[in-house]
């Protein structure tokens, strides 16, 4: 008898991937996913602690999700993630109607731990560390023509940068071998894949636990060989691990597409370091005029923390004058928030709410119109636009990315996605681009 998965997904694009891997493993245990939360037989809330937005919404699904137990006493409600990493057995303490919490080195034993449950009944939490992580090979489904991919190459962070949580709740830097994340592409392109997302905490430092040589770059080059794969992009990198041979990716792997993600997190370098960053602003734009001058229409986004203890009027105005000084095509701009366990938690000289929420009004604001800027400036460009999907907005209308990883929305017909096609750009708006269809190529 068939019975019903359904998945709540939080935070990054990590998170996104790690659910499709869910569903491939629920799948050979005779779960089929669903798209309504009333059919299902198991739940799994697949959740993020690196924000506490993230955090406190996941909390608000459980608390709705006490309606559906009562009403359907043998429905399974998992819990896994960054947050079930964290809190472990404390979960089934706050949540008691939880059959499940299970940690990010587990996602591989799901399919024995939902049996134990189904079986028994028992509550049961699992959230100890392995050697290595097993789930980091499972190849998700690629469903209704999707074009695009995730592909994680490895799991975990050993940077230990002062506000962040990764490297306590996903574990040391695991990279996978070079022949396996090959391997899996390839795969991918036989059933029709386009374009692939490289994932990992830290992507810049990809093969130093192998110990056999490759780098980041060797990866981006053979993948940039694989016969079907089209485009390639990856997140997400640090900039101190930015090396000039992968900058230089940017401007001989034909497949790589004009876009990287580099957070920056604050333009003090006195708060840099006390975030551990071990970079300087200096540093920071000297990676990124490197960038651009091996590829000039590289698009540049980031991530902007304001509100770090001891942040002055100061420290955040060289944050200001820093985004001045790059113009980011776009960002990811946060109030710091504290996360246990983490050094920055101990520090002194807390900035207050008030203030760091006017902060952030600052940051946004400004970017706003840096981002609406670069758009307007891509108006008249004709722009080669992989076809993802139809648009969210118009189902007239079709959607895909141009290769700075910008969305355009255009006037056209189903049979186009997956193809590549030729796209005037006519308008430009805060988060999109519209155009008009010129050719197929």
């Amino acid at each position: 008898m068939q019975k019903n998965l359904f998945i709540y997904t939080f935070g990054c694009q990590m998170n996104v991937h790690d659910s499709e891997k869910i569903v491939a493993l629920m799948e050979k245990s005779g779960y089929a996913s669903v798209g309504d939360v009333g059919m299902a037989d198991l739940i799994i809330i697949n959740t993020c602690s690196i924000r506490e937005k993230a955090a406190q919404k996941a909390y608000s699904q459980l608390g709705r999700l006490k309606e559906f137990k009562k009403r359907k006493p043998r429905l399974i409600i998992g819990v896994g993630g960054c947050l079930a990493q964290q809190w472990g057995a404390k979960l089934i303490e706050r949540v008691p109607y939880l059959d499940l919490v299970f940690g990010t080195h587990n996602i591989h034993s799901l399919p024995d731990l939902i049996k134990t449950i189904e079986e028994t009944r028992v509550q049961v939490v699992r959230t100890e560390f392995h050697e290595a992580v097993k789930s980091l090979g499972i190849l998700a489904p690629i469903r209704n023509g999707r074009v695009t991919a995730y592909v994680t190459i490895m799991q975990g962070c050993n940077n230990f940068c002062s506000y962040c949580v990764v490297p306590h709740l996903r574990g040391k830097e695991e990279s996978r071998s070079l022949r396996e994340i090959v391997k899996e592409v390839e795969v991918l392109a036989g059933r029709g894949v386009k374009e692939v997302t490289l994932l990992g905490q830290n992507v810049n430092s990809y093969g130093k636990t192998i110990g056999n040589g490759h780098d980041f770059a060797d990866l981006l080059h053979e993948i940039g060989s694989i016969r079907g794969i089209e485009r390639i992009r990856f997140t997400t990198s640090h900039p101190k691990d930015l090396s000039d041979r992968l900058v230089n990716c940017f401007s001989y792997v034909d497949k790589l597409c004009e876009h990287i993600h580099l957070p920056v997190q604050t333009g003090s370098d006195r708060i840099l370091s006390m975030m551990n960053r071990c970079y300087t602003n200096a540093d920071y734009c000297e990676r990124v005029d490197k960038l651009r001058s091996v590829r000039p229409d590289i698009s540049i986004t980031s991530d902007i923390i304001v509100g770090f203890p001891g942040e002055t009027d100061r420290d955040f105005q060289a944050t200001i004058d820093m985004m001045g000084k790059i113009r980011f095509d776009n960002l990811f701009s946060f109030k710091y928030s504290e996360r246990e366990g983490t050094a920055a938690a101990e520090l002194g000289d807390k900035v207050n709410d008030y203030v760091k929420s006017e902060r952030l009004k600052i940051v946004q604001a400004l970017q706003e119109k840096h981002t609406l800027e670069k758009n307007e400036a891509m108006i008249g460009n004709a722009e080669d636009i992989l076809v993802e999907e139809i648009s969210k907005n118009f189902k007239e209308d079709m959607a895909g990315r141009t290769r700075t990883n910008k969305i355009v929305n255009f006037r056209g017909g189903c049979e186009m996605i997956g193809k590549t096609v030729s796209v005037l750009i006519t308008d430009a708006y805060q988060h999109s681009l519209r155009g008009r269809l010129l050719n197929v190529n």
